[in-house]
């Protein structure tokens, strides 16, 4: 038994469950993770941190199962369904495009710590000012998905590419783009959430056909304790982060993320 990879394992699945959809960049956090307490078998803690996003996801799907499934699983039950379906399939199909072309390219050129810590800062004062975003988007606010226009959905589709860079977060820039768009706080937060659903289900996808899935015993128990600890803590973080931005906006998260990329660019300063 591998007591350190199971702790490890615990610990990166709590980070991945807490960060994945807060606007704090989940890929930055995971970078940080490994950059001060890395796995021992790289290639092992590179699918690890694809894989674990799963439980994350899972959350999602039980959080919001009363609006993402059917109350009846009838025809019609399906068909009222479609339009909250159809949106969600159209706003992921630009990353889809873009995070198919360029992964290679961006694992190998962007997963560092001084891109990291520049988002970090950069996207960080971004939402800082996020409240003159909302400002400007009073009175002409869709508060719910089926709503949105297909405009709306595909410009919030463009805006999650820029997570592929690490340390931006794609929960910040697609709530963010929704809030520019129209949308409100909580509906913006439900698209973003929602868009996670199919994008990271590819990633994972991906990731496993490009480097396949044979793990030894002890990493199959560190998969299945990274993804229940990431399930079970994004649960709770959706839970309070709905409630949260009912009456407060973006700026706690804000200045999280420039204390934290300025800290943690500091220390690779003096350390490299």
């Amino acid at each position: 038994m591998d007591f350190l990879l199971y702790i490890q394992a615990l610990i990166q699945g709590i980070v991945e469950g807490v960060t994945e959809f807060l606007p704090i960049s989940s890929t930055g956090h995971m970078i940080l993770v490994d950059a001060f307490f890395p796995m021992r078998d790289a290639e092992f803690a590179k699918r690890f941190e694809v894989i674990i996003q799963l439980g994350a996801i899972l959350s999602v799907l039980v959080h919001f199962r009363k609006i993402i499934f059917p109350s009846k699983w009838t025809i019609d039950g399906f068909k009222s369904m479609m339009p909250l379906w159809l949106r969600i399939v159209a706003g992921v199909i630009p990353a889809a495009v873009l995070g198919f072309l360029l992964d290679d390219f961006i694992e190998a050129k962007l997963f560092n710590l001084p891109v990291v810590t520049s988002m970090l800062v950069l996207w960080g004062i971004v939402l800082v000012f996020s409240g003159l975003i909302e400002k400007r988007s009073q009175g002409n606010s869709a508060d719910k998905i089926v709503l949105m226009s297909w405009i709306q959905v595909l410009a919030v589709g463009f805006a999650q590419c820029l997570a592929m860079v690490p340390g931006t977060s794609r929960s910040a820039v697609t709530i963010l783009g929704a809030m520019c768009l129209g949308c409100t706080r909580s509906c913006a937060a439900e698209f973003s959430f929602f868009l996670a659903i199919p994008t990271m289900f590819g990633a994972t996808l991906l990731s496993l056909v490009k480097s396949g899935a044979n793990f030894t015993a002890n990493q199959w128990v560190a998969l299945t304790i990274g993804f229940l600890a990431a399930f079970f803590t994004a649960w709770g973080v959706i839970a309070w982060f709905m409630d949260y931005i009912k009456k407060h906006d973006f700026k706690l998260f804000g200045w999280y993320r420039i204390i934290l990329g300025i800290a943690v660019f500091t220390l690779y300063l003096f350390f490299k």
